[in-house]
């Protein structure tokens, strides 16, 4: 049963953006020409974001493939399908890739043995707060979210695996 996602590349360089249209293009199996546009937060960067179809599993290998570039800034979303959990995957320059389960309104979803691991470990509610942070990768949304409203009205392109 196929599955859907999207991908926002949300800051790199120019030089870069035929190497991650060659990238996705090696995860989905398919040629990849993405519209690429300034990114306002930092004008000297390109930004992108598709919609593609696959199979399941898609979404890590795309940000498996995504992340051999340190320096770009990203997310990756797969939606939930028969039997599989959806992903999030989000990159940023000097922290890495962070990945979570999600639900189907894309929501993190943080399961019964990760919140018991969580509170085994929290030595007092500061520690307990800090560990749920780092469970929802609050640190990559925050330092994602000034590239996501430049976004807003930018082109888009739909790419779908077939096969």
């Amino acid at each position: 049963m196929p599955t859907r996602g999207v991908v926002y590349v949300h800051s790199t360089p120019l030089a870069v953006c035929p190497h991650l249209e060659w990238a996705v293009a090696r995860a989905l199996t398919v040629p990849v020409s993405l519209q690429w546009s300034v990114q306002p937060v930092d004008p000297g960067a390109r930004r992108a974001e598709f919609g593609w179809h696959g199979r399941p599993g898609s979404g890590a290998q795309i940000a498996g493939e995504l992340k051999r570039w340190p320096m770009v800034r990203f997310e990756v979303t797969e939606e939930p399908s028969p039997g599989v959990d959806g992903e999030r995957f989000m990159h940023v320059p000097g922290r890495g890739l962070f990945r979570a389960t999600i639900g189907a309104a894309g929501d993190i979803q943080l399961g019964e043995d990760q919140l018991r691991a969580l509170m085994a470990g929290g030595r007092g509610p500061e520690a307990l707060a800090h560990a749920l942070d780092r469970a929802l990768g609050t640190a990559w949304d925050d330092e994602l979210e000034p590239y996501r409203p430049a976004g807003d009205g930018a082109p888009a392109t739909v790419l779908t695996l077939v096969g």
